[in-house]
């Protein structure tokens, strides 16, 4: 196994996180237009380019500061942070409440789809190069990984019925209204709720199962 230094660590990290995150966010607002909804092309966030998606809090300071807090504190590290959410306007839509949901559902989708490509990539270096490779086909195969497991933790984690989550949002606009307004009250302490998770160790057991399960499927469809 090759072994990088931590420049190389975060060059192969960095790709497969920003694609993510970019694609993520950008087909939402994709859909959202789909279904009638122009909000995010309008304020130019119907984009590919991952500058337009990051927070610098959520995307850069937050994570930062996990890292370095979580490993001085517990000795291990924690990471946790999020890109600027593309706005959507329900009432655009042309049946809010069920293309809010589809809407919603498109970004773990993506990253779903992004993790097979990953997968495909994986699967040429080991047609073309074969089990023994040299030291660019082990970095390609190293980024490969990181994005197959980013892209089923990014689909897992935003699934889960949490607003402001996209499968908070799902869950929302699939139930009926009363219950729908139980369901949003929550929003604003979601991300309370969900570092409660992240700091206590309880979030792993919630996506780790779903995590492991999607990277065995999708790297069986490759035929890995």
């Amino acid at each position: 196994m090759q072994e990088y230094s931590l420049v190389q660590q975060a060059i192969l990290i960095a790709l497969p996180v920003l694609l993510a995150i970019t694609l993520h966010e950008a087909s939402h607002g994709y859909v959202a237009r789909h279904f009638g909804d122009r909000t995010a092309e309008m304020l130019g966030r119907l984009s590919l380019n991952p500058i337009r998606h990051v927070d610098p809090v959520g995307t850069i300071a937050v994570p930062a500061l996990m890292l370095i807090t979580s490993q001085a504190a517990l000795g291990y590290p924690l990471l946790f942070g999020w890109a600027k959410p593309v706005p959507v306007a329900s009432r655009n839509l042309r049946s809010p409440r069920r293309d809010m949901a589809i809407v919603a559902a498109a970004g773990p989708a993506s990253n779903l789809l992004m993790a097979l490509g990953w997968a495909l990539v994986l699967k040429v270096t080991f047609i073309l190069a074969g089990p023994e490779a040299g030291f660019w086909t082990e970095a390609l195969r190293a980024m490969a990984g990181i994005g197959v497991f980013f892209n089923c933790l990014l689909a897992v984690f935003n699934m889960l019925p949490i607003p402001p989550l996209d499968g908070g949002r799902v869950l929302s606009n699939l139930l009926p209204p009363k219950l729908s307004d139980q369901v949003d009250r929550i929003e604003p302490y979601g991300l309370f709720i969900v570092l409660g998770l992240l700091v206590t160790g309880l979030l792993w057991p919630l996506v780790g199962p779903g995590i492991q399960l999607s990277q065995a499927l999708i790297i069986s469809l490759v035929g890995l």
